[in-house]
């Protein structure tokens, strides 16, 4: 059975089964019938011996039998004898030898030339004559030939019963796993196509093959996204590299065929440091991120002022919040302490402070606070720039994503999603409320260091 199918098992298996149940149900109805058409026959002697004894009396020493007593009746042969056995009335069957002894009030099974028959006896008392015996006799072949013809009958419907059952059997079992060659058949399809946004659909169902086909069609999901998500990462990584590649190229090129004009020459060198700096920034967010996919980015886990250290990046964004004519504001409750790597967290808050400087509005201002609720550190970053449309919110978490590129003032788009990754790896939140036009706020939430003492 290790090659035949999955429904060609259990079709043998449901067979065989109902073979089994039909062989017992049928042996069970077979003994009850034998059982009963033994009682019956045994009923019929009994009832015909006692109404015997109001057809038989006596008068003057005489035996008077009525003409009314049946002889024969249904298979049952009755005849009387006198106490010494000698026959007074009835019939016995011609193949029956009659030399049997009498016994009255049970049932015997006797043999008489190569026959089978069923003897009861009974005796009664005539008054004015004396005792008499009455015996039914009847032949147990016409029970045996009943129950062989019913035999006779089960082995021929048997078979019947065995091929619908295998019939029956083979179409339950198909259409049950119907499911799972819908299964089958999606996923050698997607593997052919490579075709990743089909999906099994079995639909509702409570039972195991449509959970199995949900978890399936989750798996489908979750493979679709992920190989869209490494194709824009692929094609968003490559085109903005191409760039500062080009003007690396560019500027070279230009500085070489110039050798003599030392002013060019150092123009050219620094437009391909400048550049070169973009891509080693790129690349380093590149190669964070994708550590930390994998699970491999370590993150330190150590006491962190979180108050000093937001105090200290806020300093640092100030002049370049200035450059743009944003007034950078802080509002930063002391000694609020959290467990987390000093290095990432400073690049959250880092993070934050551009993308407000980014998008903010010059002349507007640009706010970040922290304060402490119960066992959490909140930050929030806030200003008054250009917010975000209700479409993008949870847009902007993707990397490389840019609503607007042409405002995005030479980001890559990454800043947000490594914000996201930060907070989520020191087990905090990280979210967004907006307004077109009037401003966004970014919070940070994670817990704080409780035992922690200065």
């Amino acid at each position: 059975m290790k090659r035949w199918t999955i429904t060609g098992r259990v079709t043998l298996l449901y067979t065989l089964f109902m073979v089994l149940l039909a062989a017992i149900a049928l042996g069970f109805l077979f003994f009850a019938g034998a059982q009963n058409a033994r009682q019956g026959k045994l009923a019929r002697m009994q009832a015909m011996a006692a109404a015997s004894r109001g057809e038989i009396e006596a008068r003057d020493g005489k035996l008077e039998i009525d003409r009314d007593l049946e002889g024969f009746d249904d298979g049952v042969y009755l005849s009387v004898y006198d106490e010494k056995g000698v026959p007074l009335y009835g019939f016995v069957p011609r193949s029956f030898d009659n030399s049997a002894v009498f016994a009255g009030g049970e049932l015997r099974t006797v043999q008489s030339n190569g026959h089978v028959w069923y003897l009861y006896d009974e005796q009664i008392q005539v008054e004015e004559y004396g005792a008499l015996w009455v015996r039914t006799v009847t032949a147990a072949d016409t029970v045996d030939s009943t129950l062989t013809a019913l035999l006779r009958t089960a082995l021929l419907v048997l078979p019947v019963f065995v091929a619908l059952a295998a019939v029956c059997g083979y179409l339950l079992t198909r259409r049950a796993f119907r499911p799972v060659r819908q299964i089958t058949r999606t996923a050698r399809e997607i593997g052919a196509g490579r075709d990743l946004s089909r999906r099994i659909g079995l639909g509702e169902g409570r039972d195991e093959i449509h959970t199995l086909a949900g978890e399936f069609d989750a798996m489908f999901a979750r493979l679709e996204d992920a190989f869209t998500r490494e194709k824009q990462f692929t094609d968003d990584a490559s085109h903005e590299l191409r760039t500062p590649v080009a003007v690396i190229l560019s500027q070279s090129e230009y500085a070489l065929a110039h050798p003599g004009d030392p002013e060019e020459t150092e123009a050219a060198l620094q437009s391909i440091h400048a550049k070169a700096g973009e891509m080693a920034a790129l690349l380093a967010q590149l190669l964070l991120l994708a550590r930390a996919d994998k699970g491999r980015q370590a993150v330190a886990r150590e006491a962190v002022d979180l108050s000093e250290l937001a105090a200290m990046v806020a300093e640092t964004e100030a002049e370049q919040a200035a450059a743009r004519g944003i007034e950078l504001r802080t509002g930063i409750e002391p000694g609020v302490t959290v467990q987390g790597d000093e290095t990432l967290l400073m690049r959250l808050f880092i993070n934050l402070l551009e993308n407000g400087i980014r998008y903010g509005r010059p002349g507007g201002w640009l706010k970040l606070t922290l304060r402490r609720e119960g066992d959490a550190a909140v930050a929030v970053v806030a200003d008054n720039g250009i917010g975000i449309a209700p479409e993008n919110l949870d847009h902007i978490w993707q990397r490389f994503w840019q609503a607007d590129p042409a405002r995005s003032g030479g980001g890559a788009g990454l800043g947000l999603a490594m914000v996201r990754w930060i907070a989520e790896a020191h087990g905090g939140t990280v979210t967004v409320e907006s307004t077109p036009g009037e401003g966004s706020a970014f919070t940070f939430t994670m817990p704080v260091l409780l035992s922690w003492r200065k």
